[in-house]
């Protein structure tokens, strides 16, 4: 879930996925494909797409690859984290369905470590290119850097701020600077790409389009030919990705951008394309799913709104917001603040809600 320095959860992929109230799934027809690959193994989209699966040791217990064929060898998109595990899947992937063929460059959505984890292993083994975004790429390593380090002080004083107990504190102190552990060590140097360059790969041309909320500058690829979007977190068929605000950034309005994002990518993109998400399965429907996710916000901002007749701390809203119960869990609590945030901050910045910081550093919000 981290997408911002301070405080870099564990890892990523553990980030909370859910189904806001309203925001329903694609149909069953949605989904073309029967199965999932293998791990080692790949389903062919198209002549020269492949779709293969790295696995991954959370609840979310996956991640979906791509190789895009780009002359006589590939372009791979998104790279799984950095596990024994997954280093082996790449080896099975390289002398097998990938053919013994050379990686040209490997593109990846974004920064979290489930996309760039092995982005560092295959650049150095092929001797190419890492292809992302300015953003993605400069806040990466500004999150490795803090790899065993000790919790800053502007952690605390967020998560303090935001309601969290001691005991709480202590474990956030305990368990930061582990977020470089799931990613090889990157290149030292990167390719940028940027919203709405075309990128040639092998026969055909690819579009970026950029998103922003749920990462700085999260990467889609749209092939307008192929009728393809790889759209990495940025649309998930089945769980929503996650969108928090970090102590780097307090008064930051991820879900602002996030819901501006989704309205982009709806104009942007048509409709037909099969979508190659990074989670879950390829589906169609793209515009539905993406008014779903908006409207499953707009429908927690509301339930958020009425709860905030009266002062509320960050951690006394997640019962308007998450249909799971958050508990002691140290993983989903820092998740769950994040997102919570998000939804507060954006009430605050629109001037639908207030708050005020009493004499322990505790926020209080209400509705105006």
């Amino acid at each position: 879930m981290s997408t911002r320095k301070t405080p870099a959860p564990r890892k990523a992929p553990a980030r909370p996925r859910r189904i806001p109230p309203g925001a329903s799934r694609p149909p069953a027809s949605a989904y073309p494909f029967e199965g999932v690959p293998e791990t080692g193994a790949a389903r062919e989209i198209l002549p020269g797409v492949l779709w293969m699966r790295m696995p991954l040791p959370f609840v979310l217990n996956h991640i979906n690859v791509y190789a895009l064929e780009d002359g006589d060898g590939w372009t791979i998109v998104d790279t799984g984290a950095r596990t024994g595990i997954t280093a082996t899947a790449w080896q099975e992937l390289l002398s097998g369905p990938l053919g013994g063929r050379p990686v040209r460059r490997v593109l990846v959505t974004h920064m979290h470590p489930d996309h760039i984890g092995m982005a560092g292993w295959l650049t150095r083994k092929f001797d190419c290119r890492l292809w992302i975004t300015r953003l993605e790429y400069l806040l990466c390593r500004m999150l490795v850097a803090d790899t065993g380090r000790e919790a800053p002080e502007d952690g605390v004083v967020f998560y303090r701020r935001a309601g969290w107990s001691e005991s709480a504190l202590e474990q956030y102190r305990a368990r930061f600077g582990g977020f470089g552990k799931g990613i090889y060590n990157l290149p030292d140097s990167y390719r940028r790409i940027r919203d709405g360059e075309t990128i040639r790969i092998g026969a055909h041309d690819w579009k970026v389009v950029v998103g922003h909320g749920h990462s700085p500058e999260h990467a889609c690829l749209h092939c307008d030919e192929l009728k393809l979007l790889v759209s990495g977190d940025q649309v998930l068929p089945r769980i929503t990705s996650n969108v928090s605000v970090f102590p780097t950034e307090p008064d930051a309005d991820p879900l602002g951008d996030w819901l501006e994002s989704l309205e982009r990518v709806e104009r942007l993109v048509p409709d037909d394309v099969l979508v190659l998400p990074s989670h879950n399965e390829p589906f169609t429907g793209l515009h539905s799913r993406l008014r779903a996710l908006a409207n499953g916000h707009r429908i927690g901002l509301e339930r958020l709104r009425r709860s905030l007749a009266t002062p509320r701390r960050a951690i006394d809203v997640f019962g308007a917001l998450f249909a799971r119960k958050v508990g002691d869990d140290e993983n989903l609590l820092n998740m769950a603040t994040g997102e919570s945030l998000a939804h507060l901050n954006y009430l605050v910045a629109r001037g639908e809600a207030r708050v005020v910081v009493d004499a322990a550093g505790v926020a209080w919000y209400q509705s105006n």
